[in-house]
């Protein structure tokens, strides 16, 4: 990714510190966040500083790191078995992150340095996975195309490159011209703030539109495709994404617009067997009844925008089921959303 034209991912490492986008002080400004310990990593996951997927993982894999450098024991084995559990539990639902901690668990049994190297090579892989994904779903992109998405899939939330964007990206890169339709995702605005300043960043025309409109513009056939994210892909092609894209989905069928899920391989987790299995990951209620953001003299605020008194809900996530996803657009290919294909993901070539 390109910012203010230097190259940046949206997490990596420098010595035994984990440097990230400061992704919770974005579009409003741009800074990198340091944490220099396995719990300073594990917050920065659990307080969104580094979100989406595949960056959490990457995080996941470099607080594994953390742990190996920062420990004088022989038996690194133990120490990382103890850090695992600890960062497996910051975000329950994206199962990116048990699957960086478990690579370098099982690293660990061969040697320290492959361990360490396993770290490293989650973040690289996943980063050279949003390209592919976004060559293998450029195909289903035409020109002059209206696409919509949900939350923030793009280079912050994947390392670089993007799941849900990088098929976008490729497309605009591609000489296509295409609009997006931006849906603000409440209640932490991930469309309206991080993919709409990614957009902006890369030059793709787009539009910040209500939660609620996306109906609305279906229903106009102002809507051509919608490919969102994933944060865990069960077995039988149900999958996990931010709260508000099983709406989508179902305006989707409804209107016959064709509707993708856009994930690494890594997302999809073979041990649950179905959606209702996923677990769905409870956030403070603060972000339904409270606003962040910046005033006219560029000083943050928190301020409360709903009734005082009044309770709340907060579900992070809700589950599509597999018959409203047209295709599942991977690194190796574009699948169906069933058991079949799934599974052939994980033995053949496709």
């Amino acid at each position: 990714m390109k910012v203010k034209g230097k190259q940046y991912r949206a997490i990596w490492m420098e010595d035994s510190s984990v440097i990230m986008i400061e992704q919770n002080k974005l579009p409003f400004e741009f800074s990198v966040h340091e944490c220099k310990t396995i719990d300073d990593t594990c917050t920065a996951i659990k307080i969104m500083i580094t979100r989406g997927a595949g960056s959490i993982g990457a995080a996941g894999g470099y607080a594994m790191l953390q742990a190996i450098l920062n420990t004088n024991k022989d038996n690194i084995y133990d120490v990382l078995e103890s850090a695992k559990a600890k960062i497996d539990a910051t975000r329950p639902t994206a199962v990116n992150i048990s699957y960086a901690t478990t690579r370098v668990l099982e690293a660990s049994k061969i040697s320290k340095e492959f361990a360490i190297s396993e770290a490293h090579a989650v973040a690289d892989e996943c980063a050279e996975h949003g390209r592919l994904i976004g060559i293998n779903g450029n195909k289903l992109i035409k020109d002059g195309d209206t696409i919509e998405t949900h939350c923030n899939a793009g280079w912050l939330a994947l390392v670089d490159y993007g799941s849900a964007l990088a098929p976008i990206y490729a497309a605009h890169d591609s000489g296509k011209s295409i609009h997006v339709f931006v849906d603000e995702t409440r209640p932490r605005s991930q469309g309206a703030r991080l993919t709409a300043w990614e957009l902006n960043q890369h030059g793709v025309p787009h539009t910040i539109i209500q939660d609620n409109a996306g109906a609305h513009y279906m229903s106009l056939g102002k809507v051509d495709i919608m490919i969102v994210g994933a944060d865990r892909i069960a077995a039988n092609g149900d999958a996990a994404n931010k709260i508000g894209t099983l709406e989508k989905a179902i305006s989707a069928k409804y209107y016959g617009i064709p509707f993708y899920v856009a994930a690494p391989s890594s997302t999809i987790d073979l041990n649950t067997p179905n959606g209702t299995e996923i677990p769905i990951e409870e956030r403070g209620v603060e972000e339904v009844l409270f606003s962040y953001g910046k005033d006219n003299n560029n000083e943050f605020h928190t301020i409360l925008t709903a009734s005082p008194g009044s309770k709340a809900s907060n579900p992070a996530f809700d589950v599509t089921p597999a018959e409203l996803i047209s295709g599942i657009i991977t690194e190796k290919g574009i699948i169906q959303a069933d058991t079949e294909s799934i599974k052939k993901l994980f033995t053949d070539d496709i």
